[in-house]
């Protein structure tokens, strides 16, 4: 796949690992062989997947005159962090909207991505209820910074659009060329599926390929039949940006919704084993919303047997780590 023809930064210092995890695979039966991206080591303030996306992204952005960035996304968002991040590294302003999808869940004071946001120097940022509007906030915001003479750009949430979704593809040539490389086969791909940019990126990456390796996600917020229609929407269209003349088969679209929990960013006690499996046994950090849940999942259906025995089962860690910090009452 040709991905010349659109503007892209140089944000990545070569692949990011994949690593084998022989002692989660043990410790689940030993039937199923567990492997690991690590897009938690991705470049960025403290990592994760949104760099790929922000590559493309902040690119159009500049390539459009912009000399601000408005984004939106949770009160613990990892998104907003990567995109504040890399705001500084560009010299441009950052503004962020914040969703409070959990009623009394921001603490202006709070730990975590709350408290990065401070420190990279995010220039504003407005906390309004869960279920709004997110796309006419960040345009108000948008209006509000053109009176001021600034040049603003809008990245939707989770940089979840045609343009970020080709980081995942990228990440889908890049990972097939380390697999054959390395002689490994893998039968199956696992990623945590939410705003579907990723999800959606990484299916378009391997039928473009006819790669024949199925990717699954695991939802951390919607149910089943809603998440599908979003990431096959999306794949669709990063499809027709890239020229891939057979589109996507509505088959190659699927999600698990048995590990969301009560809701978006609420604590489950899979996603709690899950965090302290991956880190007793492999030394990994996942975060409680995206990563933590996505592996309840894989666990969840390697115990299931939904893989067949022997298989070789890759998970995409998309980092995450620092929203940890707000959550240490679900972990003590």
């Amino acid at each position: 796949m040709n991905f010349t023809s659109f503007p892209r930064r140089n944000y990545l210092q070569g692949a990011t690992p994949v690593e084998p995890m022989p002692n989660l695979s043990e410790a689940l039966g030993g039937d199923i062989n567990l492997f690991v991206k690590r897009d938690d080591l991705l470049p960025g303030a403290a990592g994760g997947n949104k760099t790929r996306k922000l590559e493309f992204c902040i690119a159009d952005a500049l390539v459009k005159g912009a000399d601000t960035l408005i984004t939106c996304g949770a009160v613990q968002s990892n998104h907003c962090r990567l995109t504040a991040s890399w705001a500084a590294k560009e010299g441009m302003e950052c503004h962020l909207i914040l969703e409070e999808r959990v009623k009394g869940s921001y603490k202006a004071d709070g730990s975590g991505n709350n408290f990065l946001f401070e420190l990279l120097g995010v220039k504003s940022h407005r906390v309004v209820e869960g279920g709004s509007d997110m796309v006419a906030e960040m345009n108000k915001t948008a209006e509000e910074l053109k009176a001021q003479g600034k040049k603003p750009y809008i990245i939707p949430g989770g940089a979840s659009n045609a343009i970020g979704a080709l980081g995942y593809v990228n990440c889908a040539v890049e990972l097939i060329q380390q697999l054959n490389d390395a002689r490994l086969k893998v039968d199956h791909i696992v990623v945590p599926s939410g705003s579907a940019g990723t999800h959606a990126g990484m299916v378009t990456g391997m039928v473009g390929m006819n790669a024949g390796i199925p990717v699954s996600g695991v939802n951390v917020s919607r149910p089943k039949d809603l998440q599908e229609e979003i990431v096959y929407k999306l794949a669709e269209e990063t499809a027709e940006s890239l020229k891939i003349k057979s589109g996507i088969p509505r088959e190659e679209i699927v999600c698990y919704d048995d590990y969301v929990g009560p809701g978006y960013s609420i604590p489950t006690d899979s996603m709690i084993e899950a965090v302290k499996l991956f880190a007793s046994k492999e030394g990994i950090l996942l975060d409680p919303v995206y990563s933590g849940k996505a592996a309840a999942g894989l666990v969840d259906l390697v115990r299931k047997s939904v893989f067949p025995k022997g298989a070789n089962v890759l998970f995409l860690h998309t980092g995450g780590s620092p929203a940890l910090y707000a959550y240490l009452d679900t972990f003590r």
